[in-house]
Formats: structure tokens, C-alpha cells, sequence
């Protein structure tokens, strides 16, 4: 009987390429048929006899992995946010969750400068004004010689200061474990976290959301920023405080922001699509035709890895 794997990961976030080396070991595919995620009724009905798993946006819950036990060995998430996995279930029924670091930074680091650019030169606001027959220019800042703080320095937040390094911008760091090396390479200068909200033009979230990074974009550390600053999240959704920063740009407390993630996705309702000085994506950082392949790819191999008997390279769960 051949090994069963399901796929979380809707048919637009699905690389081929990962699809069939898995084929090529001969085991049985569960496609998502849907351009959604599952439900849970929906992958726990698909998670019984299963052998592994390939997470996109999925929540997998405690009564998802209960459901796939005792045959299912590992969860590879196809990314490196694996908040919507319940570890501590997948722990005590000694299943792996695995992730594909660097297998996304170049496209997150790509839209990041391009939401920077955006909101520097508001040109999605330009865009609209003529759609209306409105001929208004904005008078807006370059790039260059201008500070910008990345909250995160791991492998996208790298590769943000890698591009802005190129803009000819002051790049200003905070991380619990700097690379000193890397900081050297880009002459990047690791700060406090405060200095970070305090000198910075540009602010650039990449931490995870963890219990201490949680709200981490609050009255406080809003208060803190310049009000001609520009907030870019590209990270997580649970970083900001989003009535808070609501507030912030309605009085004009910072300039701008521009936000690819929310806590609730997607987006409905919020007080935040009323203004003007705000810029939405729909959580596309990853969505580029290169990371699809490279994520998909590295979460099959984990999955061959593991179901081959091996250990995987890249296990959350220690």
C-alpha cells in the first residue's frame, strides 16, 4: 500500500515541480480541489491514513492531527510562519513540522521595497485620482540617505537590507542575535529596539509573532516614531495593534503605512480601509513563481526525507 500525502496548498501557491517528486517516490496525492484553505472538517475527513502533510495557510488544529495519528509523521509548511499549527499537539504525538527558510526572502524582500516605494511616492494614490479624472501629483521623498530600521534580521529581513543597501539608505537593525558579519557586509548598525522606532523613516517588520513580539506595534512605540514615518509589514499580522496604529494615522501621529498582513485575513470591515494614507496587499509576499517552487520543493523534500526514515533538515519541534 503506497504511502498517502495531502497537499494542502491550493492549486495558485502549488508548485508542479514539488507535486512531482513526490509522484516519482510513488505515493498517493490528496490535492486541495478548492482556491481556498481547507476547512477543518474538510482536512480532518482527508488527514485519516496519512501519512504527511504539506500545510499552506491551513489550520491545523489539535483535532486535525488527532485525526491523523497514528500514521501521520510530519507537517511540512510550506513557509516559515507556523503559527497556524498547533506545535504543542503535533509534540505529544511525536509528529515533525517542518519549514523552508529562505525559500520566500527574495520575493518578500521584494515587495517589501515596493510597498516602501509606494508609500514614499503614493502611487497607488496617484493611480486612483486619475482613474477619477483628478490630475494630483504628490510631492514625495527619495530613498536615498534616508534611515531605515528592520525589526528582524533573519534571512528576509537580509535581503531588505541587501536591496536598500542599493537605494544608498541608512540601515538601522534590531535582532536578539545579530549578525555581526552580515552587518559589516552592508554596514548595517544593530540599535535597540527603541532607537529603531525613534531615528527611523522607514520601519520594516520581520519578526515572527511570539509572545513578546506580539503588539508589538502599539500607542507606545507608535508614539515613539517620527511623524513622518512609514510603517511596512510584510511579516505578521499579530505584530501590529491595528486600532492603535488606526488612531496613529488618522491623527497624523506617523505619516504612512503599508500593510501586506492583518491579525483577521482576509481583511473585511476594518476602520483601516477608510483612510487615505494606507496601502493593502493580500498577504502576496510569498506569492511569486519562484518561492511557490522553491517552498514547494523544500516541503517535499522534507516529507521524502522523513518518510524515507531520515531526519529532517528544518524541525521546529525540538
Amino acid at each position: 500500500m503506497s504511502l498517502k500525502v495531502v497537499i494542502g496548498s491550493r492549486a495558485r501557491s502549488r508548485s508542479e515541480k514539488a507535486v512531482k517528486l513526490l509522484e516519482e517516490q510513488g505515493y498517493e496525492l490528496e490535492l486541495n480541489p478548492f482556491d481556498r484553505t481547507f476547512t477543518e472538517d474538510e482536512l480532518i475527513e482527508r488527514i485519516r491514513g496519512a501519512d504527511a502533510m504539506i500545510a499552506g495557510s491551513d489550520k491545523v488544529t489539535e483535532k486535525v492531527i488527532r485525526a491523523g495519528s497514528p500514521t501521520l509523521k510530519i507537517i511540512a509548511k510550506q513557509g516559515v510562519g507556523y503559527n497556524t499549527i498547533d506545535i504543542e499537539a503535533a509534540k505529544r504525538f511525536g509528529i515533525a513540522v517542518t519549514i523552508t527558510p529562505g525559500a520566500n526572502s527574495k520575493s518578500v524582500a521584494d515587495l517589501t521595497l515596493g510597498l516602501m516605494l509606494c508609500a514614499t511616492r503614493n502611487i497607488s494614490g496617484m493611480d486612483r485620482a486619475i482613474r477619477h479624472n483628478n490630475w494630483d501629483r504628490y510631492t514625495g521623498n527619495e530613498l536615498s540617505e534616508k534611515t531605515l530600521g528592520i525589526i528582524g534580521m533573519g534571512h528576509i529581513g537580509r535581503e531588505v537590507a541587501k536591496r536598500a543597501a542599493a537605494f544608498d539608505m541608512k540601515i538601522l537593525a534590531y535582532d536578539l542575535y545579530p549578525n555581526k558579519e552580515y552587518a559589516r557586509q552592508l554596514h548595517v548598525i544593530y540599535v535597540p529596539l527603541q532607537m529603531i522606532f525613534q531615528k527611523s523613516d522607514f520601519i520594516s517588520l520581520h519578526a515572527p509573532a511570539l509572545p513578546s513580539t506580539i503588539n508589538m506595534i502599539n500607542n507606545d512605540s507608535l508614539a515613539a516614531m517620527k511623524n513622518t514615518a512609514i510603517l511596512i509589514n510584510a511579516a505578521r499580522g499579530e505584530l501590529i495593534d491595528e486600532d492603535a496604529l488606526y488612531l496613529a494615522l488618522k491623527n497624523k501621529q506617523i505619516a504612512f503605512a503599508a500593510l501586506d498582513v492583518y491579525k483577521n485575513e482576509p481583511l473585511k470591515d476594518s476602520r483601516l480601509t477608510e483612510l487615505e494614507n494606507i496601502i493593502f496587499t493580500a498577504h502576496a509576499g510569498a506569492y511569486t513563481r519562484e518561492a511557490i517552487v522553491n517552498a514547494g520543493v523544500m516541503a517535499a523534500e522534507e516529507i521524502i526525507q522523513v518518510l524515507s526514515g531520515n531526519q529532517p533538515k528544518f524541525n521546529v519541534i525540538k
